[in-house]
């Protein structure tokens, strides 16, 4: 080319440029690998605390499910009064004549109305009931034979779906009721005819209660005094006398005692669908009645469906008829809608229980997470500065970090949630999410916070007032962080005593509730005795720093070098806060779940004896009330029996109090013998309150009440009503011990109350002394029909209970797993400090202290915390449970009618701080094996012990 300047060719267009594109660095998967191998041990053992605790966290949830599952079905099948029964009226039977028209197809309107009834349920509602029963029985009919009182009544049944369902029976002698019409047809009869005429079929024991025989006409009026013409077609034996198709007529059966009153006894005929018109022809129509009930079948409710359940019998009952309506329309009558709002609310209350334990472990578990991932900052701090200086990027050493420890975190949290679904059948993520990003997390942070660190080129300034507000600068930040805790610590507190632990829609929202409860609706206050221990702790921990300084300067003044080296390491080793915090959080969560479960283990005992009221109980029935004086003197004479009183309580009394009726459960006792048992128990205070009722100069009986509503206090004056009597004045003085399960109580002696004109006659026999239970359930209850309650076996059941043993388990497995990560607690701040520990006794060992003085010395460094953890610890949990006491609702699991107080197992609580004293002796020996090989000139040299 010559002297002519070579052009540069113009640049291409835009759109034909080549987009440049940016690529992440590269990790570099040596040192990724190299790391992993080389701190394998910390990684497992942080690994090893994701699988439990997510264990313990994916089990719990399905567990609870399966809980709720058996507490309703239990709910269901012991309370009997829960069948879903349906009444209705019959229709009109005046004939065209002004007389009464003999039916004899009304086994079909009976089957009909069932078929009405079934038709009316929800397709959820009758899945979970057995097969029908339709009843038709008439009103107690008294035997006027001159013997002893006693009644009679008629009764038809027809169980299952189709057909008449009669209950199968075998005829011994004559056949089974026939109409009284030979023909069977339409037929009309005057109100003034002779009483028309029924068949009906007796069982053995009735027959031979009666002497009667097939053709026996037995002898009846109504309570009008008009005569019925009922006779014998045959005697019969049930095919299965256990079939529940006699569950609601015994008298059927044999002859039963009470049923009607006080020295009654009734028994019972056999109608047939042919002798059914009959029936209703030779009663009036208000004194036969038929009904339908659908026995609930436990097997069949889940707590899944409790609140569709509840919701549709509560739509039944309230389209329900008028009780005084004498139409066919249907008239729903069944307590099952309480029983399961009532176990729904016990439900919502375990879960939310429940819910605070595993919160205080997450919690727990977390920090020691923090506490590993610290640790192993530390022993990675000169690799990662060595590989910071070698020209790696920050983000690139998270990045490889996060890698690692999130592929470390997975792994072992689908291993927890592997041995969850083998254990529970199932198994719950959800609450190991904080622990697997904890997990995930705090590694990286801890590892990428300690590589910048290192490799920072910030300098320490020269200016005084530039370092001190340096200084100032962190305080703030530590007490911001601070404040915060406490703040959330104090707003978890005022939700938990403004919302209250159990759903404050549970009664309305049944499972949702407990959903939000087990899901996190109830986060807040489900976590204020974790966040209160928290908070406290970290305020705490601004002393510990002041009292090893002051145990500092005292050591220096004193002659023994162990106390002064021993002192000089705590002090140094006070600076570090976070060892100290997750091991009195530790400890005093642990402590919470031993006191939670010894608070509610003591509710439990407490409240069989409030129930039985003394060792044993006898309820005499009422056909044998008579034989009751007798009784107590052979009871009172058996083994082992100190006292047994007599008194009569009676659940049907009528009090007046201020203008407004009670029904309380009425209890006469001789009030000094009954004081002198109850002295004898836990209910001891409950004692003095009885000699009030001996007391001279009061208007009218004295009387203890007691009342869940406050409508009976001291100091009212009271009417017992009476039926065809004057009104016993009574005049509350006192508050009444608890009897039994019931809210409102009223207690009178009963010399006062017979002075009054009203004797009564006991039915109850309170006994105590070892021998009390065998006393009751032999030969001394063989003789009479009595039910004997053992407060030991009522004690037993209340434990095996779904819910209560559910919470103690619970309880239990949460105080383990807390202890256990206190303990590890404990190792990994002992394994932090261990290099600078050792180096300085390593160190020390070139002055002449010896091997058994360097592991004094590291005790001594050890103790500090462990102390701090065993005092405050158990102090701690005390006081978060006194706190907590009302709004964990303790009374809805465990039975009793107000909020136990905390009852903390003195015992239990120091073998915890035994525990972590003994771990420390176990640390500084292994310590001291661990580091006994490094040779001196090897720590002088490279500055590591």
């Amino acid at each position: 080319m010559t002297g002519r300047t070579a052009r540069r060719p113009p640049d291409p267009p835009l759109a034909r440029r080549r987009a440049v594109r940016w690529w992440p660095p590269g990790l570099h998967w040596p040192s990724v690998r190299g790391r992993a191998l080389a701190d394998a041990g910390p990684l497992l053992l942080a690994a090893a605390v994701v699988v439990v605790v997510t264990l313990l966290a994916g089990a719990v949830p399905p567990l609870l499910r399966a809980t709720a599952d058996a507490a309703v079905r239990d709910a269901v099948g012991r309370d009997a009064g829960d069948d879903l029964v349906v009444r209705a009226g019959w229709e009109d039977d005046g004939g065209p004549n002004g007389g009464r028209v003999r039916h004899p197809r009304l086994a079909d309107d009976v089957a009909g109305l069932r078929d009405r009834a079934a038709d009316a349920l929800a397709p959820h509602l009758r899945a979970a009931l057995r097969p029908p029963l339709a009843t038709v029985s008439s009103t107690p009919l008294k035997i006027t034979d001159g013997s002893v009182l006693r009644t009679f009544q008629l009764a038809y049944l027809a169980a299952g779906d189709g057909g008449d369902g009669g209950p199968r029976v075998t005829w011994v002698a004559g056949r089974p009721p026939e109409p009284s019409n030979p023909w069977g047809d339409y037929t009309e009869v005057g109100y003034d005819s002779p009483p028309w005429p029924v068949q009906v079929g007796l069982s053995e024991a009735d027959a031979a209660a009666l002497k009667a025989r097939p053709g026996t006409r037995i002898p009846l009026e109504d309570e009008g005094g008009r005569v019925k013409d009922v006779r014998v077609s045959g005697v019969f034996r049930p095919a299965d006398a256990a079939d529940p198709i006699w569950e609601h007529f015994p008298w059927l059966l044999r002859p039963v005692a009470g049923a009607d009153g006080i020295g009654t006894t009734r028994l019972a005929g056999l109608l047939s669908p042919t002798s059914l018109p009959d029936a209703r022809l030779a009663l009036d129509q208000e004194q036969l009645q038929r009904v339908v009930r659908f026995p609930p079948d436990a097997r069949r409710f889940s707590w899944d469906l409790t609140e569709p359940i509840a919701a549709s019998v509560v739509a039944l009952k309230a389209a329900s008829g008028s009780s005084g309506a004498r139409d066919g329309s249907l008239k729903w009558e069944t307590r099952l809608d309480a029983v399961l709002r009532d176990v729904q609310t016990q439900v919502n209350a375990a879960f939310a229980q429940a819910s605070v334990l595993l919160t205080g472990v997450l919690a727990a578990a977390v920090l020691v997470l923090l506490l590993a991932a610290d640790l192993l900052a530390r022993r990675r701090a000169p690799a990662l500065a060595a590989a910071r200086r070698r020209g790696a990027a920050l983000p690139v050493l998270c990045a490889e970090l996060l890698l690692e420890s999130a592929v470390v975190a997975l792994a072992a949290a689908a291993a927890g949630l592997a041995l969850a679904h083998a254990i529970a059948q199932d198994a719950s993520w959800g609450w190991a999410v904080p622990v697997v990003l904890a997990a995930a997390a705090a590694g990286p942070a801890f590892g990428t916070l300690a590589a910048a660190r290192a490799t920072r080129d910030r300098r320490v300034p020269a200016n005084r007032a530039a370092r001190l507000w340096v200084r100032r600068t962190g305080l703030l930040r530590r007490a911001t962080f601070e404040a915060a805790v406490v703040i959330a610590a104090a707003a978890a507190f005022v939700a938990l005593y403004q919302r209250g632990i159990v759903p404050a829609g549970d009664t309305a929202g049944g499972a949702a509730g407990a959903g939000a409860a087990s899901d996190g609706g109830l986060a807040l206050p489900a976590s204020a005795p974790a966040l209160g221990i928290i908070a406290v702790t970290l305020l705490l921990l601004r002393l510990l720093p002041a009292g090893t300084r002051f145990a500092l300067n005292r050591a220096l003044r004193s002659r023994r070098p162990l106390a002064v080296f021993g002192a000089a390491r705590a002090a140094a080793a006070s600076a570090r806060l976070l060892p100290l915090l997750v091991l009195v959080t530790s400890t005093a969560l642990a402590s919470f779940a031993l006191i939670l479960e010894a608070t509610a283990s003591q509710s439990l005992t407490d409240g069989a004896w409030r129930t039985v009221g003394a060792d044993a109980r006898l309820n005499v029935s009422s056909a044998a009330a008579s034989s009751t004086p007798a009784l107590v003197r052979r009871v009172a004479a058996a083994p082992g029996v100190r006292q047994a009183v007599a008194g009569r309580v009676d659940d049907t009394a009528r009090v007046s109090a201020d203008s407004e009726l009670v029904l309380p459960r009425l209890v006469v006792v001789d009030a000094s013998a009954f004081r002198r048992l109850l002295a004898a128990t836990p209910l001891r205070d409950d004692a003095p309150q009885l000699s009030r009722l001996t007391a001279p100069g009061h208007a009218g009986v004295p009387a203890l009440v007691r009342s869940g509503d406050g409508g009976l206090r001291p100091g009212m004056r009271l009417d017992l009503l009476r039926d065809a009597a004057p009104a016993v004045r009574l005049t509350a003085v006192g508050t009444a011990p608890p009897a039994g399960d019931a809210d409102d109580v009223v207690i009178v002696d009963a010399g006062a109350l017979a002075a009054a004109g009203m004797p009564s006659v006991p039915n109850t026999i309170w006994v105590n002394g070892p021998g009390a239970a065998r006393a009751v359930a032999t030969g001394a209850v063989a003789a009479v029909a009595a039910k004997p309650v053992v407060r030991a076996e009522v004690e037993r059941a209340r434990r095996a209970a779904p819910l209560t043993s559910g919470l103690l388990w619970s309880a239990w497995a949460s105080a383990a797993t807390l202890l256990a990560l206190g303990l590890l607690a404990l190792a990994l701040g002992a394994a932090a400090s261990a290099p600078d520990r050792w180096q300085t006794l390593t160190r020390l060992r070139t002055l002449g202290l010896r091997p058994r003085d360097a592991r004094w010395v590291a005790a001594g460094e050890l103790l500090p915390p462990v102390v701090v953890a065993a005092v405050t610890g158990p102090s701690l949990g005390l006081l978060v449970a006194r706190l907590a006491a009302g709004p964990l609702a303790l009374r809805l699991v465990t039975g009793q009618a107000t909020d136990p107080a905390p009852a903390p197992p003195w015992w239990r609580l120091g073998l915890l701080a035994l525990a972590l004293t003994a771990a420390v002796a176990a640390v500084v020996p292994i310590e001291s094996a661990l580091r006994r090989r490094r040779r001196l000139g090897e720590v002088l040299r490279a500055g590591e012990g």
